[in-house]
């Protein structure tokens, strides 16, 4: 199977590109006319393996260190400079070895002839898409430099999000490990000696006092298996959801999560908002932008569901009906987006929709945060009670049997 890049038209007149996979060119025209569409051309696009990407495989950079480089990239372009200078100034700005790395690449790639998107495209795993895709945009429509700036604030908005989203998950994460290793400091090493005194007691040991002791007993006996096994399931469930089946059930199982799934779902909805708002804003194909914005939401199901979307547009639709139609979009996104589309404002009721998830992520995390707390004092608060009054029942037994005597 080969990707064929297509030109086409609807029976409307509407102008629509994008890519298909086909055996061959007459079976992608096949395909498109099947769809509705008067094809104009379709070519093959050719795939570039660029082994100064490859060195780069499986490195990464920062975001932050993407969006300084995209924010300094953008102020030079802006006034005027030449892409080679640009690099050059910005070459001498940046830490990351291996981003330095990719300058002096491009400045090859420049001085060679190519274009900023091309040179860019060989680093695919290294810059987000949009990114790439944005800057192919801003070289088409001259307008390199406020596309660039529009990216960096993206970027930021986006890195800003996923810092709230890992300082308040970084709390809970603490607090629970540090429960856990508590709880089997105590019971592999706490237990164990007052284990030898309730031995030299005579007479029944309470119940939760016998249950104690059998769960310290077996924790010792089986701890080496519990930590294999933990360590096993561990890697298992990573190969798991780095699977395709295993990610999508994965993602299906975030977005449905008790507490967390409506959190998820305000986030993979705020990022579809804002991203589309700024490719459309930036002149990219309604259908490049579908693909563009599957890519980054971060979970499979929703990225099937932009997918579906983008196969009904591709047939002459609007873009709110497919979308309600695959039940993934809360209708307050699809209905937001029809109003843009009959206003012709659809970039700006993306841009709401993207500002009112982004308040609604911060509510969800201060709702949350003050949510977990609690529960995890509570369950750590109820476990030790239980160890400590464990413990000292055989002991108060003792005490109230001598006193008695």
């Amino acid at each position: 199977m080969s990707k064929y890049a297509y030109l086409a038209k609807d029976k409307e007149a509407h102008s629509f590109s994008g890519t298909i996979e086909s055996r061959d060119p007459s079976a992608a025209v096949l395909e498109l006319k099947k769809r509705g569409l008067i094809v104009i051309s379709v070519v093959e696009e050719k795939v570039v393996k660029a082994k100064a990407g490859d060195k780069f495989k499986g490195k990464k950079i920062k975001t932050a260190e993407i969006v300084v480089f995209c924010r300094q990239l953008a102020t030079l372009v802006s006034s005027g400079v030449s892409l080679l200078t640009c690099l050059n100034i910005i070459y001498d700005q940046i830490e990351s070895v291996y981003l330095k790395q990719i300058v002096v690449d491009l400045k090859k790639d420049i001085e060679a002839g190519s274009s900023l998107f091309n040179a860019f495209s060989k680093y695919r795993g290294v810059f987000p898409g949009i990114f790439i895709n944005m800057v192919k945009a801003g070289e088409a429509s001259g307008s390199l430099g406020e596309i660039l700036d529009r990216v960096a604030v993206y970027l930021e908005k986006s890195e800003k999000t996923a810092r709230k989203i890992k300082a308040a998950m970084t709390y809970p994460a603490i607090v629970i490990f540090m429960s856990v290793a508590i709880l089997i400091f105590l019971i592999l090493k706490v237990v164990p000696t007052f284990k030898s005194m309730f031995e030299s007691l005579k007479g029944e040991l309470p119940l939760p006092t016998k249950l104690l002791i059998a769960i310290s007993d077996n924790g010792l006996r089986f701890f080496p298996f519990i930590l294999v096994g933990a360590v096993l399931a561990w890697i298992i469930f990573i190969k798991y959801i780095n699977s395709d089946k295993g990610r999508l059930n994965f993602d299906r199982f975030k977005l449905k999560a008790p507490m967390f799934g409506a959190l998820f779902e305000k986030v993979v909805m705020s990022r579809f908002a804002s991203t589309l708002a700024i490719l459309l804003r930036s002149g990219v194909n309604i259908l490049e932008a579908f693909d563009i914005v599957g890519e980054v939401l971060g979970n499979k199901v929703i990225q099937g569901a932009v997918q579906q979307t983008k196969i009904s547009l591709s047939s002459g639709t609007n873009i709110a009906k497919p979308m309600e139609e695959t039940g993934r979009f809360p209708p307050f996104v699809y209905k937001m987006i029809a109003i843009g589309e009959q206003t012709g404002e659809l970039e700006k009721m993306l841009a709401k929709v993207s500002e009112y998830y982004e308040s609604q992520v911060d509510e969800a995390i201060a709702g949350l945060s003050s949510m977990i707390e609690p529960l995890i004092i509570s369950f750590l608060g109820t476990t030790v009670g239980f160890i400590v009054v464990s413990m000292f029942l055989p002991i108060f037994k003792m005490t109230q049997m001598v006193q008695g005597g």
